[in-house]
């Protein structure tokens, strides 16, 4: 029978589930969910005990901050975060409501089920376990459910890390998604043994728009200055363009560890097969090999027969940790002095120790569950909002614990149609979280 500790992660999970906090980025369409989910958790910490301060960077874009006391004052605090907002849904493309927090067949659907409802109903479970049962973990643990990351944070984590930092005071590390979750470490059949990826790093992201400019002049009469043509030879040589593998120690730590436990080379040549060899997990981890720089958005005239005296191309750019100059630099070789290189958004990439404390932690919780599972460190190609705490110092983990089928692709859940997680897998993750958070 589920423990009370599990019982309340689950039904906490299905609440949130059920506040709709759709983050569209747009904030005339974006209501007050946010607000209403942190109150919600707030009522739910009080009921225990538990103190909690709800700060609103603007109307409705709540976020809820709780400290629990550690019985090691020399000790570095742990900030535990997880965000309430969710990505929009198309309801046509679900078979269960994304809003219902169905529970069918083993799995329970709904937007938030993996990113990461999941995560702020079972850190309040475990915080609400802890009050109850009189366990004072040995570090402070600050408890953060953060409005608008799904928007990058700017309203959320980033508001309170530029407005409220003494929120945070004397926090050293931070744990977050994404990882955690088990994927198969090895693959004879019979041979079950999972690894759970941690996130010691995360690729930064940034925005950035190309601009060409020419001679405006009739369609009729073709130039040699065509601003359209020039911007669509810049953008066909980015699009094309692969940047060099750079071996972060969080790369090569993975791969020392699945090569190890598959007869792997990862070679530099046999890098891409190899990796490919590892079934869904070759996606997560290919991206993290090198940089990227992926058009998106093109905008140039609007009449078929005027040749624009501008256009331009909006980049999605990723970064690997330390590589953020040359990223720009070869940015610039590719498209060439006549483009016009505009910086948006630059939030760099965050590198945490791969060999801290704080793994072996995680490695001693997984392995009362599962004496085989293996913790390893991995770089998302993402970011979270670790990428704002890390200007306070803090240094980012991502590992939301789940034990799942050998086939289930947690990943791939994220802003999906028919999000599900297994409930095996939530009650896993509460007995995880728990003795994470109270050993770490």
């Amino acid at each position: 029978m589920p423990t009370l500790l599990e019982d309340e992660a689950l039904q906490f999970v299905r609440d949130l589930i059920r506040i709709e906090t759709v983050n569209t980025g747009v904030a005339a369409t974006i209501g007050d969910g946010e607000t209403r989910a942190a109150r919600w958790v707030q009522e739910r910490l009080a009921e225990v005990g538990i103190a909690s301060e709800l700060v609103e960077s603007r109307p409705g874009r709540g976020s809820l901050i709780a400290r629990v006391p550690g019985s090691d004052p020399d000790a570095g605090a742990l900030l535990v975060h997880a965000h309430l907002d969710v990505v929009p849904v198309e309801e046509k493309d679900w078979t269960h409501p994304p809003f219902g927090a169905d529970v069918e067949d083993g799995y329970l659907y709904g937007r938030g089920a993996v990113d990461m409802k999941n995560y702020a109903g079972t850190i309040l479970a475990v915080a609400r376990h802890f009050a109850r049962e009189g366990i004072v973990p040995r570090r402070d643990l600050v408890f953060a459910f953060l409005a608008d990351e799904e928007s990058g944070g700017v309203w959320g984590a980033g508001w309170l890390v530029e407005n409220r930092p003494d929120l945070f005071a004397g926090v050293t590390e931070a744990l977050s998604e994404v990882g955690g979750f088990s994927v198969p470490l090895a693959d004879e059949p019979g041979d079950d043994r999972r690894a759970y990826l941690v996130a010691t790093s995360e690729k930064g992201v940034a925005w950035s728009t190309l601009r060409a400019r020419g001679h405006a002049a009739h369609g009729s009469r073709p130039t040699d200055d065509n601003a359209v043509v020039r911007l669509a030879q810049a953008v066909a040589a980015v699009g094309a363009h692969r940047f060099p593998v750079v071996r972060t120690p969080a790369l090569q730590r993975f791969l020392d560890v699945f090569g190890a436990a598959r007869g792997l080379a990862f070679t530099d040549e046999s890098l891409a097969d190899d990796l490919e060899s590892l079934g869904f997990v070759s996606s997560l981890v290919g991206a993290t090999t090198r940089n990227t720089a992926t058009p998106t958005v093109l905008d140039a005239g609007d009449k078929t027969n005027i040749i624009p005296a501008e256009a331009a191309a909006r980049l999605d750019i990723r970064i690997l940790p330390g590589q953020d100059d040359a990223l720009r630099e070869g940015l610039r070789e590719l498209v060439g002095d006549d483009i016009d290189i505009r910086e948006g958004r630059w939030w760099s990439a965050t590198e945490a120790p791969v060999d801290a404390p704080i793994i072996g932690v995680l490695q001693d919780a997984i392995s009362v569950d599962d004496p085989d599972g293996v913790v390893v460190p991995y770089l998302l190609p993402a970011s979270t909002d670790n990428k704002h705490f890390a200007k306070l110092g803090i240094h980012g983990y991502g590992f939301v614990p789940l034990r799942v089928p050998r086939d289930f692709d947690v990943f791939a859940q994220f802003h999906a149609a028919d999000e599900r997680i297994p409930v095996d897998a939530l009650h896993f993750s509460a007995r995880v979280t728990e003795r994470i958070l109270r050993t770490a």
